[in-house]
């Protein structure tokens, strides 16, 4: 991809990254191995047809990642969702889908710094869960920093690893089954149940299911640094989901027939009893240890590089402090944005230690609802503004995408509306602020 026309922004960012590197980048942000967090709850929900759950949660996470794709293509520039709705439909829907996906993406890496902190609890008590959040944050600023080169290949390592705890839990997986565990076989119960199958029940487990697809978007905030052409972003974001929710499909259905007749102490931890029965305690301090290192490096490495580029993005166009815009001579990293995550981070890790489900609740619904903008910044770009005659991909892929992402909004719980309703607030707020008052308005280079 070359370098950002004249008539857009200078070229800040550096252009190290390859195709490969964003189809890992999507990968680790998504973690191939999410649902071992969150098996249970997709398990109860979906009364036992997981793999059904994770089927329709990638084919609804699909039109989204689509709707991504045609506008990357359309605006190849750091920023994602936020400058997509700013060119797509208005400067001031940009800013709220901007402040929307800051919800999710700033709060992120101190959700995943808690969970990994936990998991590392479970295997060495004598630590402080506050001692592995701070060493986590420190180990992914100090990596983001040096380049987003150097990010790339530490994610590669870390997929490596995740992947090799996949394959080797799959593989006992399959031996256990095999030899009279579970269900002694393969069987179609994780996919369909025709007793227990309603529309209800699908969609009800859907809504949690669809939660680990989050991320693949995070691949839009890297336009800037890409080498490939304008549609290198839109194919390694369809990509990325689609291999991650087969990864998904095939660890759950093994999961789902080992644990027929298997009584589960807990939801939460469901799927690392299940990798005990499948090989034992080696296995389950293996997917205990991968968990953290997924949750407290990779994928929050990942978070904090995406959200340093949208604070990057935002600041550059007016509508953020302008020190975020700031980038660092020898690594060309926006380092400022990337000190703030770092210190956010920090801090809401301390403040939510002892209160994940609120700050999750949170994360998903700032990412959620910036999907909904990022659907009709579609349809009126492609479809009404430039009248592309493309009614699948430009008008019904969008309108499918709205009805997926707004049935999962709604299914959410009234703290997480609430929650989510306050942040909106005090954007607004802000914005008004900025251009009533202040008398500030974005800077855009079309």
């Amino acid at each position: 991809m070359a370098d950002l026309p004249q008539s857009a922004y200078p070229q800040q960012l550096k252009r190290a990254l390859t195709p490969r590197d964003l189809l890992v980048y999507g990968m680790i942000f998504m973690v191939p191995i999410s649902p071992f967090s969150i098996y249970g709850f997709v398990a109860q929900d979906a009364h036992g047809m997981v793999v059904l759950a994770y089927l329709v949660g990638m084919i609804g996470m699909l039109f989204t990642a689509l709707s991504y794709a045609a506008m990357s293509e359309a605006y190849p520039m750091a920023g994602s969702v936020y400058a997509y709705a700013q060119r797509g439909l208005h400067v001031t829907a940009g800013f709220l889908s901007g402040w929307l996906i800051l919800l999710d993406y700033i709060l992120a890496p101190a959700l995943l710094y808690i969970l990994s902190a936990v998991a590392l609890r479970s295997i060495w008590p004598s630590v402080p869960a506050w001692a592995w959040m701070l060493a986590f944050i420190l180990f992914n600023a100090a990596i983001n920093w040096r380049g987003i080169a150097f990010t790339a290949r530490a994610n590669r390592y870390l997929l490596t690893f995740e992947l090799f705890t996949l394959l080797v839990f799959v593989v006992a997986g399959l031996i256990t089954l095999y030899h009279g565990q579970g269900a002694g076989h393969l069987t179609w119960r994780p996919l369909y149940d025709p007793p227990q199958f309603s529309v209800a029940t699908v969609l009800s487990a859907t809504s949690i299911a669809v939660l680990s697809f989050l991320g693949f978007d995070g691949i839009s905030t890297l336009s800037e640094e890409v080498e490939g052409g304008r549609s290198a972003v839109g194919k390694a974001t369809v990509q990325a989901l689609v291999l991650i929710g087969a990864m998904f499909m095939v660890q759950t259905w093994i999961a789902a027939d080992l644990a027929q007749g298997m009584h589960i102490n807990s939801v939460d931890s469901a799927f690392y009893e299940i990798s005990g029965r499948a090989g034992g305690l080696w296995l389950k301090r293996l997917v205990l240890s991968a968990v953290a290192i997924s949750s407290g490096i990779a994928n929050a490495m990942a978070a904090q590089a995406a959200v340093s580029r949208i604070l990057f993005a935002m600041a550059r166009d007016g509508q953020l402090p302008a020190v975020l815009a700031r980038i660092h001579p020898r690594f060309h990293t926006p380092y400022t944005s990337t000190l703030l995550v770092t210190l956010v981070s920090a801090l809401t890790s301390l403040a939510f230690i002892d209160r994940v489900e609120d700050l999750s609740r949170l994360v998903n619904f700032g990412a959620l609802c910036s999907f909904l903008v990022l659907h009709v910044a579609v349809i009126n770009h492609h479809f009404i503004r430039q009248r592309s005659g493309r009614w699948f991909r430009h008008l019904l892929c969008p309108l499918l995408g709205l009805l997926v992402i707004g049935y999962v909004l709604l299914a959410m719980d009234a703290t997480a509306k609430r929650l989510g309703l306050i942040w909106i607030t005090l954007g607004l707020a802000y914005y008004g602020a900025l251009t009533l008052w202040l008398k500030r308005s974005a800077r855009l280079e079309l």
